[in-house]
């Protein structure tokens, strides 16, 4: 059997990523790979402590958040958003997915903190990038690949967002990524504490994540990797180095995708779900909380709506969840998620696994690239 260095090395060697680091644990047991470069032109060699832009993977440290919220009494489930965020307190529907943004009904019922948390609030991303309503998150929210430094502040990003009238009624649909960011909008307003101070004080310094954030700082940019896109021809061109967008904290700091992180932060926040909540014997979230973060929420109707996105599976709070071993790495109740700009992290409860891969190549659509796939599969075999 090849190892993991051997896995994602191959991936290095046939020029898709410049490098790569990778996790897979279960239990103590822990393996860990880093290879090829922080950068095409090989400056540094890809280390155990590189920082990454994680995209997506922020998706469920941002849920674990808002559950936090919850238990401290400072939000409910079934309240209505509209309590924080009154942009969204009288929504409109466009009448059809299809129709033109003026076309419009009211909202059936409020837009509640579960909606959001599942995905369900009506505003995010379908199958079809091109509906009407959709083009407008694309060009009124920069919603899509992260670009930190081109986004508005948060109230005015949500006065935007009050402008563009919900895709499906609110309950009714799983829609992609914009309910993450107003996930990090209602735990600013609803805790008093900028997003970058609630999760620094919540979930960062309590687990030790010492490299997580908004921005890298300029003591830590030796250690933080280029990122890069594949133009038509495959090369491999620079979108962001690491005196770019994330040398800086943004005004609007993404609660869907704007965290930077290492390999070994993001497994402190998985042990911690891992354990039901615990690290180092101190309670950070209930075991109530962590099951429902890892829950399915879907229905098969819209498992199936999300087909391009979920490839079959479904949605806890701030990530997937496998429902059928539809390829040999899912495993039914595996909960995580993966990064456009190439990240993937999940944990089993049932097997008490952990895998986490970093790169730094963007993905070119909503299917997970050979490399995720190739580390999934070694994996599931070990």
């Amino acid at each position: 059997m090849t190892n993991l260095h051997d896995t994602l090395q191959a991936n290095v060697s046939n020029g898709s990523v410049p490098g790569a680091v990778g996790l897979v644990a279960r239990g103590d047991r822990v393996e860990v790979a880093a290879v090829g470069s922080v950068d095409v032109d090989g400056t540094a060699p890809m280390a155990r402590d590189s920082i990454f832009r994680i995209a997506s993977i922020t998706k469920p440290v941002v849920a674990a958040a808002v559950m936090m919220l919850v238990e401290d009494g400072r939000i409910a489930l079934d309240d209505p958003v509209g309590q924080w965020l009154p942009e969204l307190a009288k929504p409109t529907v466009v009448r059809t997915p299809g129709s033109a943004v003026d076309d419009v009904v009211p909202a059936a019922r409020p837009i509640t903190v579960r909606d959001v948390l599942s995905s369900r609030a009506g505003h995010g991303f379908p199958s079809d990038f091109s509906l009407p309503a959709v083009q407008l998150l694309f060009s009124e929210l920069k919603q899509g690949p992260p670009r930190p430094q081109l986004v508005a502040a948060p109230d005015e990003w949500m006065g935007a967002l009050s402008r563009i009238p919900l895709l499906y009624q609110p309950g009714d649909a799983w829609l992609y990524n914009t309910s993450s960011d107003i996930q990090g909008v209602l735990i600013a307003r609803a805790s008093g504490r900028p997003l970058p101070v609630f999760l620094a004080e919540r979930l960062f310094e309590p687990l030790g994540m010492t490299d997580t954030g908004f921005e890298v700082p300029a003591d830590k940019l030796d250690r933080f990797t280029s990122y890069y896109q594949a133009d038509e021809e495959g090369a491999l061109e620079l979108v962001d180095a690491p005196d770019g967008q994330w040398s800086s904290l943004p005004v609007f700091p993404s609660g869907a995708g704007g965290l930077v992180s290492t390999l070994d932060d993001w497994h402190a926040f998985a042990r911690m779900l891992l354990a039901e909540g615990t690290a180092g014997g101190r309670p950070l979230l209930s075991p109530e909380s962590v099951r429902q973060m890892t829950t399915d929420q879907l229905t098969p109707s819209q498992r199936a709506a999300g087909t391009l996105f979920l490839e079959g599976q479904g949605w806890g709070f701030g990530g997937s969840v496998d429902v059928e071993a539809i390829d040999p790495w899912n495993v039914p109740g595996r909960y995580g998620w993966l990064g456009g700009t190439g990240t993937a992290a999940h944990i089993t409860a049932s097997t008490g696994t952990v895998t986490i891969l970093l790169s730094q190549r963007a993905m070119s659509g909503p299917t997970a690239p050979d490399l995720m796939r190739d580390f999934w599969r070694y994996a599931a075999a070990v």
